[in-house]
């Protein structure tokens, strides 16, 4: 299948391309009196646009603005107007208020859902004539034999568990275009893949989090929409990076409000047996949170990764043939707690980086008109960020993560000098220095166990990990090949085990690993769920010896999320 511009990944940043794309075509052939007219086809691993697609959250609607003027107009799905900003700082039992720091005042910003807004998105893409598919994941890149990106291969249909073709055996085909535009999201596969081969990694490596969600229906007048609340402290240690939110959202199913409550934990921690989802059951029995959600209904959850590294920590994002935008390219200013609007304009930015090279492509001739887009010209998307408003919001926060590898206060007192300094690490330093998130973990064996004790109020307000996979609507055709690849399984049961204790067990917010005990003349033994994947890629960030490695499920396989 040939197109022009082929995107991979309809969430904020894929959808934006296409629709900014199509709107410079449409503009140029009014003004021109051209026929401009290239084929845009956007896939999207989902069973359907939105299905894999969520946020906190709250957005900043400059991007949107400027995407579609007349969002209001339209309708945009928004939650709520944020009226009340609010900030504690939590030990176990008491919640003290704290000054909300400028960087999280967020009045007049708009709660939203992001899978709604993005499946609203993906309406106005296919109306203007954009070809959006999903269920069609993408599994490799294409290559020419000068090594440019010429598209993507599918991911094969009907193969069994064993790799053998069933009844309704399908070959991935190759979707090739002018120019792909790598839109998947955080630690995206074919990125991975991409920046891997093509040496396009940024200063710093690439930290993250990975942030646990879920979606309440509770009683009138408990959660006022328009609340946003932001806690830090208890139940985190000090050495953890993160911290939890609560935001009023719109009305429920049942006539009640809508609440978005979660929790995002650092995985650039020395703790082998962090476990983000542990500590958001823990925030949710704090008596603060707990009081909100009492009487209430959990509807929907969810668990994602943040690229939290920050300007220094982007990769190069063009090549022949290639952009990267969105959060695989680490669009996403974790000092605002941010990304939808940063995801929008990074799509906006390759769309016109595109539309000047099919206009120079229309005018040429011969083999020059259907070759790949060549760098030089794709150069232009990261100069058009160089002197773009998101890179100077970026570029504010560029050592905010950073300060928090020497323990929360410290972190605390560097987000208040870069607040001052625009960013600046110290007189003398601009760039904090980093590494892997992985790399930070301190050998020390845990317990080889894959279950904690249950919390308090289980049941109520407190959840297994099972329990919200099954909340997230997640499903996968079990028989096929398992998309999480151990390579070298002996490492888990041997040196992982011994050095770290086996942190999959505890990382994963899907319960997908588990080390189950051995029976009577066995060893010890991984044995994999995939089937419980929410395609968060925390176990590919991980890992401490990189050895798993995330790929594609069949299409339409993972998360089927409504409210997020």
């Amino acid at each position: 299948m040939e197109f022009d511009v082929v995107i991979v990944g309809a969430g904020p940043a894929g959808l934006a391309c296409a629709i900014h794309l199509q709107n410079l075509v449409e503009a140029h052939n009014e003004k021109s009196g051209a026929s401009l007219a290239p084929e845009i086809v956007l896939l999207e691993k989902g069973k359907e646009v939105g299905a894999h697609i969520f946020s906190g959250a709250v957005m900043d609607a400059k991007a949107l603005g400027q995407l579609l003027p007349d969002w209001k107009e339209r309708g945009a799905p928004i939650e709520a107007e944020v009226t009340s900003d609010k900030s504690f700082y939590f030990t176990k039992t008491k919640a003290r208020a704290t000054p909300v720091p400028p960087p999280l005042k967020n009045h007049g910003y708009k709660v939203v859902s992001l899978n709604r807004l993005v499946r609203w998105l993906g309406e106005i893409a296919e109306e203007k004539g954009i070809s959006v598919f999903p269920g069609f994941p993408g599994a490799e890149i294409v290559y020419d034999d000068q090594q440019r990106v010429l598209g993507v291969q599918l991911q094969d249909a009907g193969v069994d568990k064993n790799g053998q073709p069933k009844g309704n055996y399908e070959a991935g085909a190759n979707v090739l275009g002018k120019v792909t535009v790598l839109c998947e999201g955080s630690r995206g596969s074919l990125t991975k893949q991409l920046i891997r081969k093509k040496n396009l990694q940024g200063k710093n490596p690439q930290v993250y989090a990975t942030g646990v969600k879920e979606v309440w229906e509770v009683p009138k007048g408990k959660v006022p929409a328009g609340l946003v609340e932001h806690n830090l402290g208890w139940p985190l240690p000090g050495h953890v990076f993160g911290g939890g939110w609560v935001y009023g959202m719109g009305e429920g199913p049942d006539g009640g409000q809508l609440v978005s409550i979660g929790y995002v934990a650092g995985l650039d921690t020395k703790d082998p047996t962090n476990d983000p989802h542990h500590y958001f059951n823990l925030y949710k029995t704090h008596p603060r949170i707990a009081a909100y959600l009492e009487g209430g209904k959990m509807l929907d959850y969810g668990a994602k990764s943040l690229p939290e590294g920050g300007v220094f920590a982007m990769p190069k994002m063009y090549g022949d043939g290639f952009l990267i935008c969105g959060d695989s390219a680490g669009f996403l200013n974790g000092m605002r707690l941010k990304g939808i609007h940063l995801a929008i304009r990074s799509g906006m930015l390759a769309a016109e980086t595109i539309f000047e090279g099919l206009v120079a492509a229309a005018a040429a001739e011969g083999d020059a008109a259907d070759a790949p887009m060549p760098e030089s010209t794709l150069a232009n998307y990261t100069k058009k960020f160089e002197s773009d408003w998101s890179r100077a919001e970026l570029w504010k926060a560029r050592n905010f993560h950073q300060g928090f590898h020497g323990g929360r206060f410290r972190g605390l007192w560097n987000a208040a000098w870069i607040t001052l300094t625009g960013g600046k690490a110290s007189f003398f330093r601009d760039n904090l220095a980093g590494k892997a998130s992985h790399e930070f973990y301190e050998k020390r064996a845990a317990p080889h166990i894959s279950k904690r004790d249950k919390p308090p109020m289980f049941g109520t307000i407190t959840f297994d990990k099972v329990t919200d996979v099954y909340a997230s609507g997640t499903t996968h055709e079990e028989d096929q090949p398992c998309h999480l690849v151990v390579t070298e399984p002996d490492v888990c049961i041997t040196r992982c085990k011994q050095e770290y204790g086996n942190p999959c067990q505890y990382f994963c917010p899907a319960n997908v690993y588990e080390m189950v005990a051995p029976e009577e003349g066995k060893e010890t033994r991984l044995q994999l769920s995939p089937s419980n994947c929410v395609h968060c890629k925390t176990c590919d960030i991980a890992d401490p010896y990189q050895i798993i490695e995330w790929k594609t499920p069949e299409g339409g396989g993972g998360p089927g999320y409504r409210l997020l």
